[in-house]
């Protein structure tokens, strides 16, 4: 896994394989495979100074991850918190 970080002070889109996008805010970081490191999008980010790629274990302690783009819409967890069960 590679950690990607937004360089710039506006939210970005990085396209990631099979139509995945991981949308990443100000400064903010996230996880994406090693394939999709090299993709041509992504490195064209890369050279525009847009985005840094590095290995995950090297920045593990900076924080700000916001996760995996695979399977996730951007929103946060929470669950079923706050919502009313049982008979009404």
């Amino acid at each position: 896994m590679k950690t990607v970080t937004n360089k710039t002070k506006a939210p970005i889109k990085v396209p990631l394989a099979r139509n995945a996008i991981l949308r990443l805010g100000p400064e903010h970081s996230g996880q994406i495979n090693d394939s999709d490191s090299e993709r041509p999008a992504v490195l064209k980010l890369v050279e525009a100074g847009t985005i840094e790629i590095s290995d995950s274990d090297a920045s593990a302690g900076k924080g700000g991850s916001q996760g995996s783009a695979a399977g996730k819409s951007g929103r946060s967890g929470g669950g079923n918190i706050g919502r009313r069960g049982g008979d009404r």
